[in-house]
């Protein structure tokens, strides 16, 4: 049997193919810095959302809570007049935040500020009663009527979202 030789070499011997070393992981491909900063501009908007709605509940509840001391301040005073000016001077600072001419406003100008707010028709009456009993004797003042009033209306305008837009006024030339 006849042994075969192996080929005399032409050259240096061949090594194996090598492969590339494995990617890092740093810096990061492009798509995923896209998604960093999607992720950090939600969790921003996030935390503003939250902080926003957390200084809307905080300034309804210190409403709300100032509106019940009045109430508990006229039972224990019965003093009608101090608690329709109280609830006269509560209902305007709450809407110069929408309007900020509220705090001067009279007649028909006040009542298109509490119209924006929707409320029923006699809550809104007893809202403008409270313009009127502020100089007149407290006999006549529904105490526990106004104060209902006062708070449905309260509630109501203390969401943004349910102010209706002001009315504009046109001047016919």
């Amino acid at each position: 049997m006849m042994s075969v030789q192996p080929a005399p070499s032409l050259g240096p011997p061949l090594r194996d193919i090598h492969l590339p070393p494995e990617p890092s992981w740093w810096p990061p491909a492009p798509g995923w810095w896209l998604l960093a900063v999607l992720l950090l501009a939600l969790l921003l908007v996030g935390v503003w959302w939250w902080r926003r709605h957390r200084r809307a509940l905080r300034q309804r509840r210190q409403v709300l809570g100032e509106l019940d001391r009045l109430a508990q301040q006229h039972q224990r005073d019965s003093d009608g007049l101090a608690l329709a000016s109280a609830l006269h001077q509560l209902l305007r600072r709450v809407a110069r935040q929408h309007d900020a001419q509220a705090t001067r406003q009279r007649g028909d100008a006040w009542r298109q500020t509490l119209m924006r707010v929707p409320v029923d028709a006699a809550t809104l009456q007893q809202l403008l009663a409270l313009d009127q009993q502020i100089y007149r004797p407290p006999a006549s003042f529904d105490h526990a009527a106004s104060v209902a009033a006062v708070r449905a209306w309260l509630r109501l305008a203390l969401k943004p979202a349910s102010w209706k837009p002001a009315a504009m006024e046109h001047a016919d030339g």
